[in-house]
């Protein structure tokens, strides 16, 4: 019985090659059978064949697009200048904006020293002058010179 139970799988492996090759060939008896079949599977397979070699090139084309736009932005983006390159020139622009305003506050504290010089020597001038004034009339009688201008005046 072991000898038997042994050819068992071999038949049942060798039953199902027939089944399968009894439906491969009668499904190749249906599609050569069939001409009118074949041609329309031709057709449809020949309008696959052109839809994908359509939808290829469109994508090759649009590709081809994309790459070129991708290089321009490249180009235009190394053309802009980086964070570093403009932070150097706010910094550069600020040193030489506090350099003059510097320089006029210089000119500016010069200005009033000199300023409050002439004004000193002003105050000491007028102070001189009105000294001199002072020291005149005291030697003449300002009540005679004022009612001599008086009647000069009138007459």
């Amino acid at each position: 019985m072991s000898r038997v139970l042994n050819y068992v799988p071999r038949v049942a492996i060798f039953l199902a090659g027939i089944a399968a090759g009894a439906l491969t060939s009668s499904r190749r008896e249906r599609a050569t059978g069939d001409p009118a079949a074949t041609a329309d599977l031709k057709h449809a397979l020949a309008g696959l064949e052109t839809r994908l070699a359509t939808q290829a090139s469109a994508h090759a084309d649009r590709f081809t697009q994309i790459e070129a736009r991708l290089e321009e932005h490249a180009t235009k983006l190394a053309e802009i200048p980086s964070t570093s390159q403009i932070v150097a020139a706010m910094e550069q622009l600020l040193a030489k904006t506090m350099t003059s305003l510097d320089d006029r506050l210089t000119t500016q504290a010069h200005s009033i020293e000199v300023l409050k010089t002439t004004v000193s020597q002003t105050d000491s001038l007028l102070e001189r002058v009105l000294e001199s004034l002072d020291t005149l009339q005291t030697y003449t009688d300002p009540a005679d010179l004022s009612a001599d201008t008086l009647l000069q005046r009138a007459g």
